[in-house]
């Protein structure tokens, strides 16, 4: 589902007049050396370098490449508040969700590259460094420049959307990353989508194929793969009059993007019982901290599923 929204978002970009180059980065054993050495020419030469996740380990290498003086960091994921935060207190740069375990071999062997694209996203006389995200950032590094997504654009090439009487539901893939157990998760789901009337459900990109099957099977619910990313979706319609959600990154981006149109956005907490043995231990304070940031911003709705 990544790469097949990704060749959508290419082809958005094409309209728009951009010219796109698209790398099989992951195309087989050597396809990882023969994109980084098509683009080391391009990274060396270029005054400017805008990426996406900055925790990729691809992204860290092509980070050690590159001599642009203007490093620009778009990502409206959750993971970019922690990434703000790790940078200020010169934090090595490890996933919320993997943070707390030991480092494996291949953590130890990646140290270097990963230690050296967290100084090159470091501020100096040098170099300077923007953050694009709709996401809140509470802790910002020293010369750190903010600049917030309002998601203007979107709402401009899209919509206004046609609204429905029911209820949306969006997936989450916390049971796939291992926080969430599996089947506190289903009895989550069945519970919220028959007190709310939920027909459809938006499946996360990286869910993985057995258990939307079984999530059909067992809840009734329509599953979705969405081609576009969800803001786009929602937008171009038609969505539900509510749309619920446990903690991820739309609890901030879709009231902007659907700003104007009368959609609820109701978000349901993780109930900490829910947590695999496994979960990292900072798993409910930063899930409750991206709820938390988004109620207060945009005033949502809190529902539960009991």
């Amino acid at each position: 589902m990544t790469r097949g929204q990704l060749r959508r978002m290419a082809d958005l970009a094409r309209d728009e007049g951009y010219r796109v180059r698209w790398e099989e980065a992951r195309g087989g054993p050597t396809a990882p050396f023969a994109t980084i050495g098509g683009l080391s020419g391009l990274l060396r030469r270029a005054d400017r370098v805008v990426m996406g996740d900055p925790f990729s380990r691809y992204v860290q290498l092509l980070l050690t490449i590159t001599r642009a003086r203007d490093l620009v960091v778009v990502d409206d994921g959750t993971a970019t508040m922690e990434f703000v935060a790790q940078l200020a207190r010169g934090e090595r740069l490890v996933r919320w969700h993997r943070k707390g375990g030991r480092p494996g071999p291949r953590d130890l062997l990646f140290a270097p590259v990963s230690s050296s694209a967290r100084r090159r996203l470091t501020p100096s006389a040098r170099r300077r460094v923007e953050v694009f995200s709709s996401m809140p950032v509470h802790e910002t590094p020293d010369g750190v420049t903010v600049t917030a997504n309002d998601f203007s654009w979107t709402r401009a090439r899209f919509g206004p959307p046609r609204i429905t009487k029911g209820a949306d539901m969006v997936g989450t893939s916390l049971v796939e990353t291992g926080v969430v157990d599996g089947d506190s998760y289903l009895e989550a789901v069945r519970t919220l989508a028959k007190a709310h009337g939920t027909t459809r459900y938006f499946a996360h990109r990286r869910e993985s194929t057995d258990k939307l099957h079984r999530l059909a099977k067992e809840t009734g619910l329509e599953i979705v793969r969405p081609d576009l990313p969800l803001e786009l979706i929602a937008r171009r319609g038609p969505i539900g009059r509510t749309i619920l959600s446990f903690p991820s990154t739309v609890v901030h981006t879709l009231p902007l993007a659907l700003a104007g149109t009368g959609v609820r956005v109701a978000v349901c907490d993780i109930d900490p019982a829910w947590l695999t043995e496994n979960a990292s231990p900072r798993a409910q304070g930063f899930l409750s901290g991206v709820t938390g940031t988004a109620r207060d911003v945009h005033r949502l709705t809190s529902v539960t599923a009991v």
